[in-house]
């Protein structure tokens, strides 16, 4: 392995689900928002979604329960629950320690080794799950998302324009008439497959890794990977796979050990990142003349990365939380310490 390359690494925007019942969440038996709204502004330092509460009601509506936004034990300390279905999977917000301004908060699914990008923004997700209403309860629906998401359903979506486009694909009406997501991308590459149509499954795969469709997600570049191996361009498929382990691996929508296989990485990356949160690797940096915050922030990032090959978040907790506040993110410190 090079190690020239894991020192550009980091980088944020900057596969199956696993269950993850640790913790019971803590849950809201209304579905007012206010905690919420108040929790991203105050403890997690940031503007909440404009159209949130809507997004909480749909939730809520489709036979969610809400949770807590601080009943985040257990979780990627990056997440602001949101509710859990039956099934026990979480959704949630994701506040990047970083973003850039303007950035949104997506929506993720929470899943042991991180998470999975289910939507860009809020109000991409509400519109995704009323189109999704509406294509497959033609008859018999009532329209309870829609109802239920109020005016920014309104904003979003009108009722029969699935069946008025005479798309008679609902993935491609996602795809050209919502926004993009990793698992209908996914699904339109397997179906190529299915279909015998390798070409466009691989341009397709191609498209999806696309530098400004999800920055900082590392999943597009797994799933290249895939497909590549999948019709025997190893070399292409391992350069893929090195390139989605320089995106923070709670990223991955896999096991990281998943990824490294197809790299054709053994244990040498994780090493190198456990040697570099030494003192003495963050001697080594100072020496090389990085700053102290660039360093810290390095720091914080390569422990997420550790703690999601096993999904040990709580173990890192405090000396993540201690290297943001060391690059003067006193308020992200925080957030990633808080918990109900």
């Amino acid at each position: 392995m090079k190690m020239g390359l894991i020192g550009t690494m980091h980088r944020a925007p900057c596969a199956t689900a696993l269950p993850l019942r640790h913790v019971r969440p803590t849950v809201i038996r209304c579905s007012s928002s206010s905690g919420h709204v108040s929790f991203i502004k105050d403890i997690a330092a940031t503007n909440p979604p404009e159209h949130l509460d809507h997004l909480l009601k749909v939730l809520q509506t489709r036979g969610d329960t809400i949770v807590s936004p601080g009943s985040r034990q257990g979780l990627i300390p990056l997440a602001i629950p949101l509710s859990e279905n039956l099934s026990g999977a979480i959704t949630a917000l994701l506040r990047w320690p970083t973003a850039p301004p303007g950035m949104e908060m997506p929506v993720v699914e929470v899943r042991k080794h991180g998470v999975w990008l289910l939507a860009k923004n809020v109000d991409q997700y509400i519109h995704r799950m009323l189109v999704e209403e509406d294509a497959h309860h033609v008859e018999e629906s009532n329209g309870e998302l829609f109802h239920a998401s109020s005016e920014a359903g309104k904003k979003l979506y009108r009722m029969g324009d699935f069946a008025e486009s005479r798309i008679s694909n609902l993935d491609s009406f996602l795809l050209s008439k919502v926004g993009l997501f990793p698992d209908v991308l996914e699904r339109k590459v397997r179906r190529h497959f299915e279909e015998g149509d390798h070409v466009s499954a691989l341009v397709t795969g191609e498209f999806y890794t696309k530098k400004d469709l999800f920055p900082g997600f590392g999943r597009p570049f797994v799933f290249n990977a895939e497909i590549l191996q999948k019709v025997g361009r190893v070399s292409e498929a391992k350069d893929s796979a090195r390139v989605a382990l320089k995106s923070p691996w709670w990223t991955l929508g896999c096991a990281y050990q998943e990824v490294a296989g197809i790299a054709q990485w053994e244990d040498e990356q994780i090493e190198y990142i456990k040697e570099k949160v030494t003192e003495e690797g963050r001697q080594e940096d100072l020496k090389k003349g990085k700053a102290p915050v660039q360093i810290a922030l390095d720091e914080a990032a390569f422990l997420l990365d550790l703690a999601s090959i096993e999904g040990t978040w709580t173990d890192s907790l405090e000396r993540i939380a201690e290297c943001y506040k060391e690059a003067g993110l006193d308020e992200i410190a925080r957030f990633i310490m808080y918990t109900d």
